[in-house]
């Protein structure tokens, strides 16, 4: 370990930074309030020769062991609206920058409680605001790279603090740059939002449009619209602090017009949703549903019974138990529909 003094922990404990609940340990700990600590880990011999494991809020990772190397666990914070970003000034819009280790929803919730709409379809996404461009985070519509101007990162190869524009995050459906060529080198610092002055609802996502039309709101505000979100989630999710879980566990599959009509003549009743480039995305809760799997449990591990798409931890299973159920399914959704599911969560 250093000699120089930094707020290092040996064998810390992981279970409470995982949302699956999932006991594990890391060789080493240490909680990252500013960028110095990152460039200290760096110029140390030892430390930058361990294993690097960049902690959020832990809502997308899946421990299957104990980490043998360091984890830098972001803890900055800060939420303020900034006259520009990079440059850019844009009266139609309203810059919004917040910390990497701002909590996510309570972002959503600031902005809303500033009047600024654009984020309310994100609410009550667990996680932090560093990891949510990583895995492009979306829900009922909408994605993170619609509001995302840009961000800040550190690049420990070359020991440099840079800005990344939307375009240059490469993002896709739950994917960016920080899975591939930035994975393991960059730690993001702070995020900042163009979020439009002329708002417009974006309520086209059925169950969305279904549970406002419930409440008898045809016009809804930012509020309204995350109020509807909230509602819809803490039915559908289990709370992780109440049974362990990451959300949704696998990615909706897309594929070709030809498999859809294919599987379409097989299965009429099949979830499916047209995207620009002609392809198609399929509901990977109802694949898992249809194969049997909802409210099933193998061990500690089990498939939640309110929503097929999300693994939990029912007390006691370990990562590899997780895993395990996840390959099953899988491999009966494979068997079933000729589709894979791609796992969400980083295996680790």
């Amino acid at each position: 370990m250093p000699t120089f003094p930094l707020p290092l922990q040996r064998d810390f404990p992981l279970r409470n930074l995982n949302t699956f609940g999932v006991d594990a340990a890391a060789y080493a700990y240490l909680p990252i309030v500013d960028v110095d600590l990152l460039r200290a880990v760096r110029n140390d011999a030892m430390l930058a020769a361990l294993p690097r494991l960049i902690l959020g809020g832990g809502s997308n990772l899946l421990l299957t062991r104990d980490f043998p190397g360091l984890v830098l666990h972001m803890r900055n914070t800060g939420i303020a609206i900034v006259d520009s970003a990079d440059g850019d000034t844009d009266d139609g819009v309203t810059y919004v920058r917040a910390a990497a280790g701002e909590n996510w929803h309570r972002l959503v919730l600031w902005t809303l409680q500033q009047g600024l709409g654009g984020l309310e379809n994100l609410s009550l996404i667990p996680g932090s605001v560093g990891a949510s461009p990583i895995q492009n985070i979306g829900a009922y519509g909408v994605e993170i790279k619609d509001m995302l101007h840009s961000l800040t990162i550190y690049d420990f190869a070359d020991d440099k603090i840079s800005t990344l524009r939307n375009a240059d995050c490469a993002f896709a459906y739950r994917d960016s740059i920080f899975k591939h060529a930035l994975r393991h080198r960059a730690a993001v610092l702070d995020v900042t939002f163009a979020l439009p002055k002329q708002w417009r609802p974006r309520i086209d996502y059925a169950e969305l449009a279904k549970a406002l039309a419930a409440r008898g709101i045809g016009a809804p505000t930012p509020a309204q619209i995350s109020d509807a979100v909230i509602a819809i989630r803490s039915v559908k999710l289990p709370d992780p602090a109440v049974i362990g879980n990451a959300g949704s566990f696998f990615k909706n599959p897309i594929v070709t017009a030809r498999q859809r009509d294919d599987l379409l003549q097989r299965f009429p009743e099949l979830v499916s949703y047209p995207q620009a480039d002609g392809s198609y995305k399929l509901a990977a809760g109802w694949l898992i549903d249809r194969c049997g799997w909802k409210g099933k449990t193998m061990g500690a591990a089990g498939v939640y019974p309110r929503q097929a798409l999300v693994l939990v931890n029912n007390g006691g299973a370990s990562g590899k138990d997780i895993v395990a159920l996840a390959r099953t399914i899988q491999a009966d959704v494979q068997t079933g529909f000729g589709v894979l599911l791609e796992p969400e969560p980083v295996f680790v």
